[in-house]
């Protein structure tokens, strides 16, 4: 809202009092050139491109954020994407694998999408590395049809395409079965397109025979040999019911996406697909299993689905990512689903798990021992934009993102601000549900993100590391954070900031001359990890 005459006059008398203080509608004296207006209309820092690349492979621009539209921040994200490719290209494409195969984005369709368009560059060293990591990237078929839909867009059909294409069929017949039937289709691409386009040719008898059945090319399947999957898979078709579906589950191992949708009502054949269960398919269908029975007080289903759902090395093996968990907890104990009409009794214990889970899908961190004051931006923009199309806000991401923070350091103070800060009286041994009701009370206005270094400095807390969980969409303080930050350390002698950015725009509050602050991605999986090593 706007300024008043009085709070104007109040700003000015501050800003001759203390010089080091700059109001955050303007820029910092001298450091004009580092630093323009945010979507709300504050002066902060422009973040580098490779820390604005950073963002996108991690948060993406689903959803955009509550100042700028998602079209807006998606083309912004895709000119700053190529312009990295075109720097360095191999350093793109590295690091593209990194975050994608470690799990740290919530989602894989920006390291996809990134990766396509290093695939499609102008320079053939760029475009083979990518190619050469399609595999790493593009684990399942899914992924690969995401990536063939970006690059059939951009990019041309070379020999170095076609091999790298080929390469991502040329796995063991067994496998290549599970992902040809797990993964048929999505927007409109097959594996049938994609091996026709791309030209592939079969490295063995197998895959030429698995080549014609994708093709439904009757007359070369004569006589070949298909993997047993895929033959149980045909049968199992022809005759569909509950019986046979149990029986190729357990013999074959059939998946629930290859079985007759008509089946998947049926408790006994989700019983016969738990034990083997993927841990992501799990996480999606426990509101089904609990629909249909199978998981309910003291059965042998609901501890089956506990046992899995708290083993660390399935979610660390699975890339099951923390805010996954939170989304799958809120929609799970709510008694339905966000789409459909299906509803479920709730196991607690489920919940229970469900809970421990996404603390322990974070990485094993060595406490610090450090002093920390945990600032959440509870503005009223980081509950206006939901992250990446799932169940829950910026603001309550960020909050959960905070305590597993606090989970591995015992000295901290969380406070949420907005223009003033108060204590949030929360703790990481809280259940997740009774978190979100403490934040969803403190829905608040503008945004001051100096609030929490000046509540240390009016307090005289020690504290040894800031970290402001922020969509850096500041504006509304008479002190720039970083100003506030310098006159905390001239009285303490101490003090560094993270900024844990929330949205993949291209500003923050950090100072990036200044080797105590540092800019991470706020629902990077391995933020808690980085910031215990600053």
């Amino acid at each position: 809202m706007a300024k008043n005459a009085a709070a104007r006059y109040t700003e000015t008398l501050s800003n001759e009092l203390n010089p080091k203080a700059t109001p955050q509608s303007k820029a910092i004296k001298g450091r004009e050139a580092e630093m323009a207006k945010n979507n709300a209309g504050g002066v902060t820092f422009v973040l580098d491109a490779w820390g604005q690349f950073d963002r996108f492979l991690i948060l993406g621009s689903e959803g955009g954020s509550y100042y700028v539209s998602e079209k807006k921040l998606t083309l912004e994200n895709a000119k700053n994407v190529v312009a990295c490719i075109k720097k360095d290209g191999k350093r793109a494409v590295d690091r593209i694998v990194e975050i994608s195969d470690q799990g740290r984005a919530l989602k894989n369709d920006p390291a996809i999408f990134a990766l396509a368009l290093a695939a499609a560059s102008d320079n053939k060293e760029v475009a083979e590395h990518a190619f050469a990591n399609l595999g790493k990237v593009c684990r399942i078929g899914t992924h690969l049809f995401s990536f063939m839909e970006a690059y059939n867009t951009f990019g041309k059909w070379r020999g170095y395409a076609k091999r790298g294409v080929a390469n991502w069929y040329a796995r063991h017949e067994d496998k290549l079965a599970m992902q040809l039937l797990k993964y048929q289709q999505r927007n409109g691409w097959s594996h049938r397109d994609v091996l026709r386009l791309a030209h592939v040719k079969p490295k063995s008898d197998g895959h030429n025979a698995l080549f014609h059945w994708v093709t439904n090319d009757k007359a070369h399947l004569e006589g070949a040999q298909l993997p047993k999957l895929i033959l149980a898979f045909e049968e199992l078709h022809k005759a569909p019911s509950v019986k046979n579906a149990v029986s190729s589950v357990n013999e074959y191992g059939l998946t629930w996406e290859m079985l007759p949708t008509q089946l998947l009502t049926e408790q006994k054949v989700w019983e016969a697909l738990l034990p083997n269960m993927g841990i992501t398919a799990l996480i999606r269908n426990l509101g089904r299993m609990s629909a249909n029975g199978l998981i309910k007080p003291l059965s042998e289903g609901e501890k089956l689905a506990v046992s899995r759902l708290t083993d660390a090395e399935a979610l660390k093996k699975g890339r099951v990512h923390p805010i996954t968990l939170l989304s799958a907890l809120k929609t799970y104990q709510q008694g339905r689903g966000d789409k459909g009409s299906m509803t479920w009794n709730v196991s607690q214990r489920v919940v229970d798990a469900l809970n421990d889970a996404f603390y322990a899908s974070f990485a094993n961190i060595e406490p610090s021992g450090e002093n920390y004051l945990l600032g959440i931006d509870c503005s009223g923009s980081m509950f206006g934009a939901r992250c990446m199309g799932l169940n829950i806000t910026s603001a309550e991401a960020a909050a959960v993102m905070a305590l597993a923070t606090a989970k591995v350091e015992k000295n901290y103070f969380i406070a949420g601000f907005d223009t003033s800060i108060s204590e949030l009286k929360i703790s990481p041994n809280m259940r997740l549900d009774k978190v979100l009701e403490i934040m969803r009370r403190f829905n608040w206005g503008g945004t001051d993100c100096s609030q929490p270094m000046l509540y240390a400095l009016k307090n005289k807390m020690n504290v040894d590391k800031f970290c402001v969980y922020t969509d850096n969409e500041t504006w509304a303080g008479r002190i720039h954070p970083s100003q506030a930050l310098k006159q905390y350390r001239d009285t303490y002698g101490k003090g560094k900031l993270i900024v844990a950015g929330t949205s993949s725009t291209n500003f923050t509050i950090a100072d990036p001359k200044d080797a105590g602050m540092l800019d991470i991605v706020g629902f990077d999986s391995a933020a808690p990890q980085l910031i215990s090593q600053f």
